[in-house]
């Protein structure tokens, strides 16, 4: 039985016994040496969700500092326990055995200051961490023993971390890395602005192929008569990580991007290895499994936008370093997921890790290719002087969250405009952040258009004003043509396709994908302006509500494919609903956070099936087919020539679906849950298809959700087809 610590103190009192300081109560419960397995076993299991720092992401809540305390303070660590273990389970193999969670709580309270002593912790341990009155403990030297900062606001790095003064420092380091002596590549044709614009048939130059985000390649080789007779043509395994990537090919050489910032070039047609950097960031600003999902290419060199929120470029011949430009300060928690994209010869990249309060906010820059100066830099968030100010209800601007780019762009060279897409303010719930539904919060969960040379805003359409379910629709933008005009597509979390003129940002039509019940229905077709549901509109800290789809999508980061020849968009989905809940942040520079929690639960009426890929025309917005599955798909969407739309799933399947009718013309099953973007090209006349294979954060969900779906941890690998000659 539990009892009040405080009212222990008091009795104490009452009968003239010295209290003992509070943290004794729940000092002694670890020794050193548990805590010290604790953190190795946190840093292999959980920093995907809860950072190596212990301060959360958007899938783990934060294990370290006040909002932490005030959560178990006058609880008894046998809870603390209990709560990691249920919530971690799925990230720990069953064979490591029950005393790794014991261990991993030693490790946290050790982190949030409670002292060693001399015996391990063990489930049966019912003493309260701190008392319920507000007294919280002693705090050690800030990282003493733990290699973890403390004070969350102090933007401190880990101990081993190496501040960077130059390229020259990053590339000696990288030259050090591995044994594999780096080659050169064969001559390669310089890529230009006109090349971007239309790469020959046999390239991949871009994320999604071509500069429209559109991801169709005109290659047929491989279609719907022979794809039965699809075989390996290689495989290389990759770095360990969220394998999120996308390969660019360009004159038969592959550039690979692995997890861990380590870039590759590869012979295309053999899997031969030519040469390879490892870029050294700092361990601690890798997040979310350090998914980095495109890198760019033009002129003679690479462009990747690292974890520790710096650009760098690479010869394209030999990988060698040729500069290294600083975006943002890693320490306080900025980093890329999405790469930059090339728009009329600059570098346009936005950046992530605006979920703390930070003067800076998050920002779209502009770079110079040749030099990596800094051209423009345009805000996501509304400041001072900016016109919609007020659209953050009077929130200090150092207190303004969100605004991340976690997709990269599309870009229109005859509109000479960047098309992208922010997500939601931060934290997610509105009342979290201080703030109501009413209150727009712009830039967030927006399409922006930017001029590429000025970043000047020209335009901006915002998707669901005042978000506050982490309802993000921040991922592709499409550009599609239609009857002679110009129109942008793109679809968020809540399932929505929406449909956009590209010139003005002016809304054109929307279609609800999933059944969402998030939106009062029906849905203003005129303007285009959704409303919440009554209890969520007015939903408070604290309070719990149901929702359809879930955080994980509706739709997420795999992106959608576009066939030009039937006007249709092919959309992978996710059928999952959900309870989700406000949390308290600290109103603090350094503060604020992801503020909610979810639980994940099944969709009425999808009878178990987490996967779907829809077809929809896009003239008007009608589905033409659904494929509907047990295992949700976890790339992006490939569709070719040749008829054919290939996707990969949970199930470690790879499909080949028949773009006009939806009917499954091949598949192969391969070793790990397929992750990422799947592109194709050729070399000497013949095509090949490639995916990436791995998983990632998502593995938090499926893992509870399909537990009848085998997901190996690991497996990173990317695996090229081919037709037998």
């Amino acid at each position: 039985m539990s009892i009040s610590i405080g009212l222990v103190v008091r009795c104490l009192t009452l009968f003239g016994v010295a209290t003992a300081p509070a943290h004794l109560f729940a000092a002694g419960l670890f020794s050193e040496t548990q805590m010290t397995r604790g953190k190795a076993a946190y840093e292999r299991h959980c920093t995907e969700c809860h950072h190596v720092s212990l301060r959360g992401t958007g899938h783990g809540p934060p294990l370290v500092g006040a909002s932490f305390l005030s959560k178990w303070s006058g609880r008894p660590a046998n809870e603390l326990l209990q709560y990691i273990r249920n919530s971690m389970s799925t990230t720990v193999p069953a064979t490591t055995g029950e005393g790794v969670f014991a261990d991993m709580t030693a490790y946290v309270l050790r982190a949030n200051g409670f002292a060693a002593g001399d015996r391990d912790m063990t489930s049966a341990s019912a003493m309260l961490i701190a008392q319920s009155d507000g007294v919280t403990a002693t705090a050690v030297p800030k990282g003493a023993g733990t290699g973890v900062t403390t004070d969350a606001a102090s933007g401190g790095t880990e101990s081993g971390a190496r501040a960077w003064e130059g390229a020259s420092g990053v590339m000696e380091a990288a030259e050090r890395a591995g044994r594999w002596i780096n080659q050169s590549t064969p001559p390669l044709s310089m890529v230009s602005d006109e090349l971007l614009r239309n790469p020959p048939d046999s390239a991949w130059l871009n994320w999604r192929r071509t500069q429209d985000g559109q991801a169709y390649s005109p290659l047929s080789q491989i279609n719907t008569d022979n794809v039965r007779s699809l075989k390996l043509a290689w495989t290389l395994t990759m770095r360990e990580g969220s394998n999120q990537v996308t390969p660019l090919v360009h004159d038969g050489v592959m550039f690979l991007t692995h997890p861990a910032n380590l870039i590759q070039a590869i012979d295309a047609a053999t899997g031969s290895l030519i040469w390879e950097y490892a870029y050294p960031h700092p361990p601690e600003s890798k997040t979310l499994g350090g998914p980095t999902r495109n890198i760019a290419i033009y002129k003679d060199r690479l462009f990747v936008a690292t974890y520790d929120a710096a650009l760098i470029a690479l010869d394209t011949r030999t990988g060698k370093l040729l500069w290294r430009t600083t975006k943002a300060d890693y320490t306080k928690g900025y980093t890329h997921t999405a790469g930059p994209i090339i728009a009329d010869g600059v570098i346009v990249s936005g950046i992530n890790g605006c979920e703390r309060f930070k003067k800076e906010g998050c920002f779209i820059t502009g770079h110079d290719p040749d030099t990596g100066e800094e051209l423009w830099r345009t805000s996501t968030i509304a400041l001072p002087g900016d016109p919609n100010d007020t659209s953050w209800g009077g929130m200090s601007p150092e207190l303004r969250g969100g605004g991340d780019n976690w997709i990269a762009g599309s870009y229109d060279p005859k509109l000479n405009l960047v098309f992208l897409g922010t997500s939601q303010a931060k934290p997610w719930v509105a009342a979290s952040r201080g703030m109501s539904v009413r209150s727009d919060a712009l830039y967030t969960n927006s399409t922006l258009a930017i001029e590429p040379k000025t970043g000047k805003l020209r335009w901006f359409f915002q998707h669901m004003p005042g978000e506050t379910l982490d309802m993000e629709t921040g991922f592709e933008r499409i550009l599609v043509d239609l009857a002679g005009k110009p129109y942008l597509v793109t679809v968020g979390k809540d399932g929505i396709l929406w449909k956009l003129d590209r010139r003005s940002g002016k809304f054109v039509d929307f279609a609800e994908l999933l059944p969402q019940n998030i939106f009062k229905k029906p849905l203003d077709k005129t303007t285009g302006r959704l409303e919440y549901r009554d209890d969520i509109a007015k939903a408070k800290i604290g309070d719990t509500v149901n929702a359809c789809p879930s955080i994980y999508g509706g739709h997420n980061w795999q992106a959608s494919a576009f066939n030009p020849k039937l006007s249709t968009l092919l959309v992978p989905l996710h059928q999952t609903c959900m309870e989700f809940t406000g949390r308290k942040v600290e109103f603090t520079e350094g503060g604020g956070g992801y503020g909610g929690e979810s639980t994940i639960k099944p969709m009425p009426g999808a009878n178990g099936m987490l996967g779907r890929l829809t077809s929809v025309d896009l003239r008007d917005l009608s589905v033409k087919w659904s494929h509907t599955q047990r295992a949700m798909f976890l790339t992006g969407v490939l569709n070719t020539a040749g008829g054919l739309t290939f996707v990969g799933d949970l199930d470690r399947y790879f499909k080949a679906f028949d773009t006009e009718t939806g009917d499954v013309r091949w598949q192969a099953r391969l070793g790990s849950p397929l992750h990422g973007y799947a592109v194709t090209y050729s070399v000497a006349g013949k095509q090949y298809i490639a995916v990436p294979t791995g998983m990632g954060v998502f593995k938090l969900m499926t893992a509870r959700e399909a537990p009848d779906i085998y997901q190996p941890s690991g497996g990173n690998a990317i695996y090229v087809f081919e037709l037998p000659d």
